[in-house]
């Protein structure tokens, strides 16, 4: 019986459909399960008759693959991911290939390909998005690690991935050791974001303009056909047209309190290390832990109240005043995201293709859009593009949409309907587009009370300066750092 050509450890629904991938694009794939019964069951079921070997030990599995070999692992991340890199280690042999597929946690992946190395062993720390059906079908692969390790799994990877229109694949490497699960946690913290700006859309239309939603449905279809199409705009479509059993509205009768697995953290957390100002995402983050207080939300609002919604002017013009403020937001989600992977990549040492991860993004992943398109475009017309608003393209498209969303922030603002996202990233437009910042009056604030210094706009920047703004502290200052 001939070998494996890589083989995979976890078979839970990711797992199982990107098996059953590899398979349909020619691999034969050797599977692990630390349950064996779930081994069997996916021999004798889904994988009945396909290419596919079933390994009841990693002995087993190891042994029944082509050198070097390739062991794709699909389980939890953190400590199982440890677990198993360490029960692997014995059965493999100078060359051979680590992969971790899951949303392992980047400063992981840093660690992990250091260790691996110095075993003699390659390691890759790759995102993969697109939930259950795009691990079937076509993902998007966000590779990262030992860069010797990517001829091996090129054409395994580029061949499983999602295709965009000319056949390009949403995948290619992105960078050394941890690369590959920064962009995937950064994919992910604008993916809370933008589903976050829908959910505020549609509170908007729901609450303010009294719409139902089969109306709401048809506002989604049409934005799905125009510059705001994409994977989250459609299902949400999808999604306001579903009826319960009794021919209401599914969404209606659904609980209000979010859920996240903490890669929008994460994402947060690596902006705060790295000084990037990522509002939106942050917002978004809130939103969902506001949202899990719903006890707490329910006693609030027999004790708070606000203004009581009520809309006069043209409804048909402020739903489209509210798709450009989607629009105008979304770009800042993606420009401040954009920001963070450029402060990253200089900290980390890695050279990011930005234009290159938005092509990995256009297709086969949860945030797939047209969109994506014109960002790929920025990159290239301007691969030295320190920020996406700076761009002509996006910079007109912010210019036209500035009204509109304003519009809609003051509007929402003055009848009480919460909008963190929309009105934070207007604020980040506001304060980017702004010469000069209130934070002179801080820096005085500070040396005021902490002597921690500042700068003057009539000398050179680098050299600092401290007051004694009572008459009694002394000359000393403290020491200044940045973050």
């Amino acid at each position: 019986m001939s070998k494996a050509d890589i083989g995979l450890v976890g078979l839970a629904v990711m797992g199982e459909n990107l098996v059953l991938n590899m398979e349909s694009h020619g691999y034969k794939v050797a599977v692990y399960n630390r349950t064996i019964d779930k081994v069997d069951n996916f021999v004798n079921g889904r994988g009945k008759g396909k290419n596919v070997i079933g390994a009841h030990s990693l002995e087993e599995l190891t042994a029944n693959l082509k050198t070097p070999r390739k062991v794709m692992m699909m389980v939890k991340a953190g400590k199982p991911v440890d677990d198993f890199i360490e029960l692997l280690i014995p059965h493999l042999e100078k060359g051979d290939i680590l992969i971790d597929g899951g949303n392992s946690h980047f400063p992981d992946t840093i660690r992990r390909t250091k260790y691996l190395e110095e075993k003699g062993l390659l390691y890759i720390g790759t995102g993969v998005s697109g939930g259950e059906e795009g691990a079937l079908k076509g993902p998007s692969i966000m590779p990262g690690g030992s860069i010797a390790a990517w001829p091996h799994v090129k054409d395994i990877f580029q061949s499983i991935s999602a295709k965009v229109a000319d056949g390009t694949p949403c995948c290619d490497w992105v960078g050394e050791n941890g690369a590959g699960h920064f962009v995937k946690m950064v994919h992910n913290g604008i993916e809370y974001g933008d589903m976050q700006l829908i959910c505020e859309a549609y509170q908007i239309m729901k609450d303010l303009l009294g719409m139902s939603a089969d109306e709401m449905h048809e506002v989604f279809k049409d934005w799905n056909e125009g510059e705001l199409e994409s994977y989250l705009i459609e299902i949400t479509r999808d999604i306001l047209a579903f009826k319960d059993a009794d021919g209401s509205p599914l969404v209606d009768k659904i609980l209000d309190t979010a859920g996240q697995k903490g890669t929008g953290k994460w994402t947060v957390v690596a902006s705060l290390d790295t000084g990037t100002p990522l509002t939106l995402i942050g917002e978004a983050v809130y939103a969902r832990a506001l949202s899990a207080l719903k006890n707490d939300r329910v006693e609030a609002s027999k004790v708070l109240s606000g203004p009581t919604p009520k809309f006069e002017g043209d409804k048909k013009q402020f739903i489209e005043d509210i798709r450009k403020a989607v629009y105008a937001s979304k770009l800042v989600s993606y420009a401040q995201g954009y920001v963070l992977m450029r402060y990253a990549a200089q900290e980390f040492g890695w050279n990011l293709n930005n234009g290159g991860i938005a092509l990995m993004w256009r297709g086969g992943c949860i945030i797939r859009s047209a969109f994506l398109g014109k960002i790929k475009e920025a990159f290239d017309i301007n691969p030295n593009l320190t920020n996406l608003l700076l761009d002509p393209f996006f910079a007109g498209k912010i210019m036209d949409a500035q009204e509109s969303w304003r519009k809609v922030v003051a509007t929402a603002a003055t009848n009480g309907i919460w909008i963190p996202v929309l009105s934070t990233a207007l604020n980040y437009f506001d304060g980017f587009r702004n010469g000069r910042l209130p934070a002179n009056l801080l820096q005085a604030q500070r040396d005021y009370f902490g002597a921690h210094t500042y700068e003057r706009v009539d000398k050179a920047r680098g050299e600092f300066f401290h007051t004694n703004w009572t008459g009694r502290g002394g000359d000393t200052a403290s020491t200044t750092y940045s973050v």
